[in-house]
């Protein structure tokens, strides 16, 4: 079975790129677009890997990260952050929820991929 990926965008023009992306490398993707939509989705199945927005509806996505940190079920599941907020600060605070990488839009459809598959490699050792 393809590794499940949870996409956690309110943009649709994000998330409908991105979906193309990742389902084009081979990837099960499932979308949320907003912060409770994206715990609502690890509720109902644990995905293998999660691209998270920071600026969100409902929850950000440093709350949301947060609480996926602290839960058991969801304390190991890879988190990319993917958010128009590049300054240093935010990053480090990214970081510091628990985030795996921190990535910058606009962003590399390369970059994304090589995370993703590196991320899901290390998991699976």
């Amino acid at each position: 079975m393809n590794p499940s990926i949870l996409l956690v965008d309110d943009e649709p023009n994000i998330v409908l790129s991105l979906e193309v992306l990742l389902r084009g490398a081979g990837y099960h993707v499932r979308v949320a677009p907003d912060g409770e939509a994206a715990l609502q989705a690890c509720r109902d199945y644990v995905p293998d890997l999660i691209i998270l927005d920071v600026m969100l509806p409902r929850r950000d996505g440093y709350e949301v990260c947060r609480l996926l940190r602290e839960t058991a079920a969801w304390r190991n599941v890879p988190i990319i952050m993917l958010t128009a907020k590049g300054r240093e600060t935010e990053r480090e605070t990214g970081l510091a929820m628990g985030a795996d990488a921190y990535i910058t839009k606009p962003f590399s459809n390369r970059a994304i991929l090589e995370w993703v598959d590196t991320l899901l490699a290390t998991a699976q050792a």
